[in-house]
């Protein structure tokens, strides 16, 4: 595709989901969920890190197949999940390292993004395949994202391009602050990082600059957005959590 061609078809597509996210003016997903204390967004990048005075106050927000990584923390069923479509049914190393790690686990509240909401059984049957379970299953659209980001930041963004679009961490953090949670504390998050903390293959991750972007922005505006790694604190300037916020 010449790349005139390709600016063609970003623009339809950017009208085309403008339009349409004007037209039927979606809500972000919501939560059963109550934030009552803290809640932890843990991402799948290496290091990550248990919270000073972790205890059941706080809640867990996994990311695809970050919850191998928390087991040591006492923690088999996370709060909620965030996982990406391509994670079900995927042939990609990442996809299949997902499958691996979270088989025979289970998670309170699973969120699909982007998975077609008229094609809810076969996800049901493709999450049996790894034997992966849920107290609740929610199919998230490009749209209630679209608007989550909205919510939150003002943007509207018509993730045409893949770095135009946050990351599922970020997306989760945006969610816990839509919903009231009080502090959000982020571990594993770390746009300068490569690989996974639940493989070894050493991935690119996407979505650099717009993580960054947003994390900017959420820190301007005096979001209660915190880090468990002294790392990503010291390189992004998200205070540390200390315990108390």
């Amino acid at each position: 595709m010449t790349n005139v061609k390709k600016l063609l078809v970003e623009t339809r597509q950017r009208l085309h989901r403008s339009l349409k996210y004007r037209l039927s003016r979606p809500m972000p997903p919501a939560c059963a969920h109550a934030f009552e204390g803290p809640v932890v967004v843990v991402g799948s990048a290496p290091v990550i890190h248990k919270p000073e005075g972790w205890d059941e106050s706080f809640s867990v927000i996994t990311i695809n197949g970050s919850q191998s990584a928390i087991r040591a923390w006492g923690v088999d069923v996370p709060d909620i999940t965030f996982m990406m479509f391509n994670q079900v049914e995927g042939t990609n190393t990442n996809a299949v390292e997902v499958r691996r790690v979270l088989s025979g686990q289970r998670t309170r509240s699973l969120y699909v993004l982007l998975w077609r909401k008229n094609a809810r059984q076969r996800l049901v049957n493709g999450l049996k395949a790894f034997d992966y379970g849920y107290d609740e299953l929610v199919i998230v659209d490009r749209y209630e994202r679209m608007a989550l980001l909205d919510r939150i930041t003002g943007r509207k963004n018509t993730e045409v391009r893949t770095e135009d679009k946050c990351s599922n961490g970020l997306n989760a953090v945006l969610f816990a602050l839509h919903h009231g949670a009080p502090q959000v504390i982020i571990t594993g998050i770390n746009p300068n990082s490569t690989g996974h903390s639940y493989n070894q293959t050493g991935l690119a991750r996407a979505h650099v600059q717009m993580d960054k972007t947003i994390i900017e922005q959420l820190l301007a505006e005096g979001r209660p957005l915190f880090t468990a790694d002294p790392l990503v604190s010291r390189d992004l300037g998200i205070p540390l959590w200390t315990g108390r916020a």
